[in-house]
């Protein structure tokens, strides 16, 4: 399997997620945070992920004679590369966009369901905006969300950390106009919820 067949798999999708951080944990360790799934179905994705690469042994000890393997995440494998991405087809994108909406909602879901949920104190966003962007425009937004993000992607977990995922999404919903017409109206889209 490559990079993007093991990638674009809701319960894979989440396991990555969870390792994120520097974090090295056991396959139990992953079931306990990934309540919703079965613990079978949790130990084959694991297996699958370190078959792929993508999970590496941090290190293993015997256990009441098994033996139990903490994972890490090879972050220079976590993810999808140009060269990959340029040779997906359209029903490769479609399957991965539908994988990032079910690990979205599992993790939502998994979210509300425990005690100290409080979606407005937790600064939870879910708003959706609809801009006009020329390609540079467009490129300069991406860039500086990239900024914004990627010195926190190395953070561990602390005491005084929570982790968030994170989930930019964008994609054109309306071409260009064939000419320019007199509404300049800049549209939002606000779901119900804290604003973020």
């Amino acid at each position: 399997m490559d990079a993007f067949e093991l990638l674009a798999h809701p319960v894979r999708l989440r396991v990555v997620h969870a390792m994120r951080g520097g974090r090295e944990l056991t396959t139990a360790d992953l079931c306990d945070r990934i309540r919703d799934v079965s613990k079978a179905t949790v130990y084959r994705h694991v297996d699958l992920l370190a078959a792929g690469g993508i999970l590496e042994v941090a290190l293993e000890r015997r256990v009441r004679g098994a033996v139990e393997r903490r994972y890490r995440l090879r972050r220079d494998r976590a993810g999808i590369d140009t060269a990959t991405a340029n040779s997906l087809s359209l029903d490769d994108h479609r399957s991965a966009f539908a994988a990032a909406l079910a690990v979205l909602t599992a993790e939502f879901t998994a979210y509300l369901g425990r005690d100290t949920a409080d979606p407005v104190a937790d600064l939870v966003g879910y708003r959706q905006h609809a801009v006009w962007l020329s390609p540079g425009e467009l490129r300069g937004m991406i860039g500086g969300m990239r900024e914004a993000i990627a010195p926190h992607l190395a953070n561990g977990p602390s005491p005084d950390r929570t982790q968030y995922l994170i989930s930019p999404i964008l994609f054109p919903v309306e071409a260009p106009p064939t000419e320019t017409g007199t509404d300049n109206t800049a549209t939002s889209s606000q779901s119900p919820g804290p604003r973020n």
